[in-house]
């Protein structure tokens, strides 16, 4: 599995770069924890534990380590068994889930281009893997998986950090039913940073979409939408970055446009929202100039094509966007009055345009993906939140004061939850417990959102914007003067000459609040609102439902109290969640791979509280659990607490836990709770668990299989004996016998599979006999596949290093189409006849039934038709034509006889067959005895004895020679038929059905020989596989087991007192035992017969065990 490349992957022979789980390193320290994930990095290790937590470093590159492959390989494995990898805790939550019956959720943070969008990525994509199936699910997957090339088009960006940047947050919801399907979803979005549509800085570009479009459009669409190259737009061309290394625009843009189509846009709605997304660049061209203090359009050119693609009249936009109407009250009185506006307000106006336009256009495609998703019940559900990493630029507006407020906030949760609440658990549980000591950034959350005493930032912030009417630099210094005057002593704030100094987690980030007010005020006038709601497009005007007759006299919601209140919404979400954490790492700012700035990620390091991290864990327990809920989980693996544990709950626990011999140091209980300090000690309760339960699941799993296999191979009966039906004389012991299949078993024999084509299936598989046009037999392994014959002998090599081996040879292939018709006898003999166009096949089998009714199938789904099948007890052969001899017609005539055994007589080009009556030809299998035989007798997917019944004899003026070697004026045993499953050494053909004297050919194996008189290497390879019989052990246990009396739970009823003489046998084959009752040995093992039953299946003992084994695997000495 997999390439060499990969060897560094597999949990065998793995290379060590540094340790897998930090907490196992000598010294915590930043330099011994930096140093490791170097190692890591450089050697490709990308992932590292602390516990349970992950550690990701970004590797800016394609890993090898994220196929099918390892999907297989983590799915349902212990973390411990395998590399770390973001796949363990993607499996680990979606176990747990399905366990605890608990939401999870996963908190991806780290700085921005730290890797965090990828990793959000990989963990949908596995839990879409190993999830659950059906139609309507994977129409949930494909939304699942397509929701993130659609979001990221119409949500990243480049920035100077980061190629593919999230400019907004989203946490992902993945909905399960009980059974751990995903049925449904939801996707919570925050804070699209809306002014990178207007602007950006230096070397970033716009919303990835832009570029996409540009790109990808087709001719007709570059035409209707005024599409030309990107330095054209004022909204576009003020970084002068245009492209991004490593990425195809035009590619990306028809994958935006296919999960579009996944989710369920129409082609309407897909192309207004590129109108929209056009509209937004042209509207960007409008310029203003001043005319007399007050704004006026530059050029009315550009007005036209964003008020056709947005279905606008051109005249309005122009009046709206150079004035605006304010409400004037006087006493009681209130009038509306135009106002014209200046350069500065107009451009602001364009601006807010062009940002409501998009915001709600995003909007609109998260919600679009939502009622994809929908469901009415909520059961489970994962969550993945990515979300924009913590960010310093050169210049920090409002945006990035709130994106880092957010990363405060899973900071302060990560703090609670892995390093306050944890020790908080140990003490009130009164475990033994030394504090350790860590900083807690709740007091920079309470700086940045507090209400009152003091109030912060944002309360502030909200309270300068209530106040300000008119936009400009004004408004930003009331805001600075007030910070500087109500937290100007909060050691976390500072103040600088154009901004304020916030202390974070991550380090000092200086904001400069020019803008601050008016992007916190995100006001957007009524004119605006009423000019696109005017728009021709339907569309458009359901981006903008506002009622503006209704009189809103409350304060509009403000940027601020938005972001707030959504990031303690999410707080609350996620304390509602088993939660997992993955902790992000940058290693350098060039983007390159294998590039390593150690100062950077020491910072990080410190930051985001690694070596505090490590310290709790390895003074803490790795897993905690109350009383009940691990009795509840564990009682399985005692019989004295399964199913329900009737006693003191604390005893019910230390009685499982000594069941599996745990040490006394890994565990400690509390007053509610259990604490396990290992990983390896729960990962050992886990195994013992999953070994009873697969126990149980087989026994259930086997009961239901045989008992289907019971049902199946009564109906292939019946279907196959409905073929010969009132047609065909039946044989006594093969009417009711068990239908196997592949009697070669050739998934154990590549010398025959080499043949097929690959992956062919095999409906058929069987050493049979060919007649030729003296009556001469041969042996040929006889395949049926879903569309061709094959027949299979051997010959000698002639030539080369090889000369003189015996070796398999193609004989014959035929597709099954060629066959014209089946011919056989009206008699309870084993011969049929193929009929191609050019010549015949005589045959004989056992299992010709089998072989007829799967053939009759194959040829009806191909020709649609029925298979011709005649009966007549004078069959003309019509033999191949070879060089300058064959051809002609041969003549086999069947009479009746006495006995089973069929008597050939060759005479000419006649063969005479003489058999005994059978079985009247409406005999049909009985379906009760049938599975009773299959209980008790035959069972399903075990070769059917070919026994004495079931030969043919030729009768010549020579005597016949009995196996034994001896004259005998009886008929040859009949042969054993060829096992499913091959040991290491197994004979190439069954034992023949009969032999005809002179008819050996030279590029055969002899076949029928006597044991005692075959080759040397013949008797040595048997010599060899009966060396496990050396020595008096199993002679000594048998001897025990037969002095034991029978228990009465159903076994058979009591044999008979043995015989003085023991009969005994030994093994042909090498068998495994199928069931409880039977029994097992090697080939060459001798084994006591203690019954023989006429079904095939005899009782019998081997190294002191008795049970049931098939008689046609032995030959008895």
């Amino acid at each position: 599995m997999g390439s060499k490349d990969h060897h560094h992957w597999q949990s065998n022979n793995v290379k060590q770069s540094g340790v897998d789980d930090m907490v196992l390193l000598s010294k915590i320290t930043e330099d011994g924890i930096v140093e490791n994930l170097r190692k890591r990095y450089n050697d490709d290790y990308i992932f590292t534990y602390i516990g349970p937590v992950l550690i990701s470093v970004n590797p800016f590159k394609r890993c090898p380590y994220f196929t099918d492959r390892e999907v297989e390989m983590y799915q349902g494995a212990a973390q411990y068994e395998n590399p770390p990898h973001i796949y363990a805790l993607s499996d680990n939550m979606f176990r747990n889930m399905l366990i605890d019956r608990e939401n999870q959720c996963v908190i991806i943070s780290g700085e921005s281009g730290a890797g965090k969008t990828v990793a959000a990525k990989y963990i949908m994509s596995y839990i879409s893997k190993v999830s659950g199936g059906g139609t309507k699910v994977q129409h949930v997957k494909d939304i699942i998986l397509q929701s993130n090339p659609l979001l990221e088009a119409f949500g990243n960006a480049k920035t100077v950090r980061n190629n593919n940047s999230s400019r907004f947050g989203k946490y992902f919801e993945i909905q399960f039913s009980f059974g751990g399907e995903p049925n449904g979803g939801r996707i919570s979005n925050f804070l699209l940073e809306k002014s990178r549509v207007v602007s950006q800085n230096s070397d970033e570009r716009n919303f990835h979409i832009y570029y996409q479009m540009l790109e990808g459009a087709s001719a007709e669409e570059r035409e209707m939408f005024g599409i030309t190259n990107p330095d054209y737009y004022s909204y576009l061309n003020q970084s002068e970055t245009f492209t991004v290394e490593g990425t195809d625009d035009k590619k990306d843009f028809s994958e935006t446009l296919g999960a579009m189509d996944v989710i369920g846009i129409s082609p309407e709605v897909k192309q207004t929202v590129l109108q929209i997304v056009s509209g937004i660049l042209h509207l960007g061209n409008i310029n203003f100039v001043e005319n007399g203090n007050y704004a006026a359009v530059e050029t009315d050119d550009f007005l036209s094509f964003p008020a056709y693609l947005l279905g606008i009249d051109m005249e309005k936009l122009k009046e709206k966007l150079t004035s605006r109407k304010m409400d004037s009250k006087w006493g009681g009185r209130s009038e509306t009055i135009d106002v014209t506006l200046n350069v500065e307000q107009a451009t602001y106006t364009r601006d807010a345009l062009a940002k409501a336009l998009y915001s709600r256009l995003f909007d609109y495609l998260v919600e679009a993906i939502n009622k994809a998703m929908r469901k009415n019940i909520e059961e489970y559900n994962v969550g993945v939140l990515d979300i924009y990493g913590f960010e310093i630029f050169q210049k920090n507006g409002f945006e990035q004061f709130c994106i880092n407020f957010v990363n405060e906030k899973l900071q302060q949760i990560f703090i609670e939850l892995t390093l306050k609440a944890e020790q908080d658990e140990y003490v009130q549980e009164g475990i033994k417990w030394s504090n350790i000591d860590y900083f807690n950034n709740k007091i920079v959350c309470d700086l940045i959102e507090n209400k009152v005493n003091p109030p912060g930032v944002m309360s502030i912030l909200d309270d300068v914007c209530a106040t300000m009417h008119a936009t400009g630099e004004g408004a930003d210094s009331t805001l600075l003067q007030k910070l500087q005057a109500a937290l100007g002593t909060h050691e976390h704030l500072n103040s600088w000459n154009q901004g304020f100094i916030v202390h974070h987690y991550a380090g000092k980030v200086s904001y400069d609040v020019s803008g601050f007010c008016e992007r916190n005020r995100d006001v957007l006038f009524n004119d605006l609102v009423e000019l696109m709601q005017s728009s021709e497009y339907h569309f458009i005007q359901g981006l903008f439902p506002e009622n503006l007759q209704s009189d809103k006299k409350s304060r509009p919601t403000t940027a601020s109290s938005k972001i707030k209140k959504q990031a303690n919404n999410l707080v609350a979400t996620l304390m509602k969640c088993t939660p997992h954490y993955i902790r992000c790492i940058k290693p350098n700012e060039t983007k390159k791979a294998r590039d390593w700035e150690d100062k950077r990620v020491r910072h990080q390091v410190e930051y985001l509280g690694l070596k505090e991290n490590i310290r709790v864990r390895r003074a803490g327990f790795a897993y905690r659990r109350a009383f009940e809920k691990f009795l509840q989980r564990y009682a399985i693996l005692t019989s004295e607490t399964w199913p329900h544990w009737r006693g003191d709950n604390r005893q019910g626990i230390v009685h499982i836990l000594r069941s599996v011999n745990m040490d006394s140091e890994q565990y400690q209980l509390g007053r509610s709770k259990v604490f396990i300090k290992a990983p390896e000690s729960l990962f050992l309760l886990e195994e013992v668990r999953e070994r009873k339960f697969d126990s149980f699941a087989r026994t259930i799993q086997k009961a239901w299989r045989k008992f289907n296999a019971h049902k199946k191979y009564a109906e292939m009966r019946e279907e196959a004996s409905n073929i010969l039906l009132n047609k065909k004389e039946r044989r006594r012991n093969s009417i009711n016998r068990n239908f196997v299949g592949d009697y070669l078993g050739l998934e154990e024999r590549p010398e025959l599979r080499q043949f097929l084509n690959k992956r062919e299936r095999v409906e058929f598989a069987d050493t049979v006999k060919k007649y030729d046009r003296r009556f001469k037999t041969t042996k040929r392994d006889l395949i049926l596949t879903p569309k061709y014959i094959y027949m299979i002998g051997r010959d000698k090599v002639k030539k080369g290093p090889e000369k003189g081996v015996i070796k398999e040879v193609l004989k014959h292939k035929t597709e099954i189409n060629n066959i014209v018709s089946v011919s056989l006898s009206q008699m309870q003999d084993d011969f049929f006849m193929l009929h191609e166009v050019e010549h015949d096949i005589l045959l004989e089998s056992v299992f010709k039934t089998e072989f007829l009714s799967q053939l009759c199938k194959r040829f009806k789904e191909i020709k649609n038709s029925q298979l011709a099948l005649n009966f007549n007890n004078i069959l003309d052969l019509k033999v191949k034509k070879e060089g300058w001899g064959g051809g002609g017609q041969r003549q086999v005539v069947f009479v009746h006889g006495s006995g089973d055994l069929a008597v050939l007589r060759p005479s000419g080009k006649a063969l005479h067959v003489s058999i005994g009556q059978g079985l009247p030809k409406n005999s049909r299998p009985n379906r009760q005895s049938l599975m009773q035989n299959a209980r008790h007798g035959q069972r399903a997917g075990h070769p059917m004895k070919r026994d004495d019944h079931n030969t043919s004899v030729v009768k010549y003026s020579t005597p016949k020679i009995h196996r034994s070697g001896q004259q005998s004026s009886n008929t040859l045993r009949g042969p054993v038929a060829a096992p499913s499953n091959y040991p290491q050494r197994a004979p190439m053909y069954a034992e023949p059905h009969c032999r005809l004297p002179c008819m050996e050919l030279p590029q055969m194996p002899r076949q029928g020989n006597s044991k005692r008189n075959r080759p040397a290497p013949a008797q040595t390879n048997t010599d060899f596989m009966q060396v496990p019989e050396q020595g008096i052990a199993g002679m000594r246990r048998r001897d025990t087991v037969n002095k034991i009396p029978e228990p009465g739970q159903g076994r058979r009823k009591k044999a008979p007192p043995p015989t003085p003489t023991a009969m005994l046998c030994r093994a042909l084959y090498a068998y495994e035992a199928q069931d409880t009752d039977e029994i097992g040995f090697s080939f060459g093992e001798v084994i006591q017969i203690i019954k023989e039953d006429p079904s095939g299946w005899w009782l019998g003992c081997v190294r002191g065990r008795e049970g049931m084994f098939p008689g046609n695997y032995v030959e008895k000495i």
